[in-house]
């Protein structure tokens, strides 16, 4: 007799068996995984507290080794002012024509390091935080967001030591110096968002941060920081394209800007048409962007 062995027919599992069944029944999620919009809001603003918190901190570590301390927050600024007067303002002539030129050039150099900074520290949001990024779960925009909060509390010191220069210059206090606080909501607004972007691109290219000084030094030449674009716009009778790119470069707008709200000298013929909409636009443009971009690779920061 021959005896046939039969393969018993495949079971189906029970529907209790499946992950997804299991994890819906017990309330589980994907651990890591990117919240919805709203939420993600929801969850930045609880850690409001700790993003604070977290720039103060780092802020206070900056210079902890520094035998001055806290001094260089001023004192950083204040002489790559003096090295670009030397350069620009007596060698290339460029104060020439300009109106109260030191007051002028140390608004461009303080507003234009508050972007500059907030850029490069948000290159290096992701990338220079791993430890901190694996370790514990939050919203990850907090970090970015945080250096950048980082870089406007350095920016109000440094403001203190602008007034004195303002008024030593002769330049007189009055009542337009309140329109700096909301070009300075709009600026941070648009620091926020390159942070942002930035730290989305460097979490993935580390070698960014490498790339980005060259990038800001060459954007810094033409956001005339050092300079005046509309009489180099006269000067050199610029083709009106150019003139309008210049102009509309969102660091020239916020820093002219600050420029408009301090300095009596600098009246409102210099600054280009529209400009507080322009200003809106790149804030809401770039910051909200930013966001969203950043949002979108939530789930990817610390991995791999």
């Amino acid at each position: 007799m021959s005896q046939v062995l039969h393969t018993p027919p495949p079971t189906t599992a029970p529907a209790d068996d499946d992950p997804v069944a299991l994890a819906a029944r017990y309330g589980l999620s994907v651990s890591g995984a990117r919240p919805t919009l709203p939420e993600y809001i929801r969850q930045l603003w609880a850690r409001r507290h700790f993003i604070a918190a977290f720039s103060t901190a780092k802020l206070t570590a900056q210079y902890s080794q520094a035998k001055l301390g806290q001094l260089w927050q001023v004192m950083t600024p204040l002489l790559n002012a003096a090295v670009y007067y030397f350069i620009f303002g007596v060698l290339l002539g460029t104060k020439h024509g300009v109106p109260d030129y030191i007051p002028f050039l140390v608004t461009g150099v303080f507003i234009w390091t508050f972007t500059q900074s907030s850029i490069m520290s948000g290159t290096r949001a992701i990338s220079g935080n791993l430890g901190l990024v694996r370790a514990l779960h939050f919203p990850r925009a907090a970090l970015p967001i945080s250096f950048c909060l980082q870089q406007l509390q350095q920016l109000l010191f440094s403001m203190a030591a602008l007034v004195v220069i303002l008024l030593c210059f002769g330049v007189p206090v009055a009542a337009s110096w309140v329109l700096a606080v909301p070009a300075l909501v709009l600026q941070f607004t648009f620091n926020a968002g390159m942070a942002m972007i930035m730290a989305r691109m460097g979490a993935k290219t580390p070698d960014i941060a490498q790339l980005m000084p060259f990038v800001l030094r060459t954007w810094m030449y033409i956001s005339g920081v050092m300079w005046s674009i509309d009489k180099l716009a006269a000067k050199n009778d610029l083709p009106r394209a150019v003139t309008t790119l210049l102009e509309a470069n969102p660091a020239a707008v916020y820093i002219d800007l600050m420029r408009f709200a301090l300095i009596d000298s600098f009246h409102a013929s210099q600054l280009p048409p529209h400009v507080w909409a322009v200003a809106a636009g790149w804030s809401l443009l770039v910051g909200v962007g930013g966001f969203i971009y950043f949002w979108k690779a939530e789930e990817t920061y610390g991995r791999g």
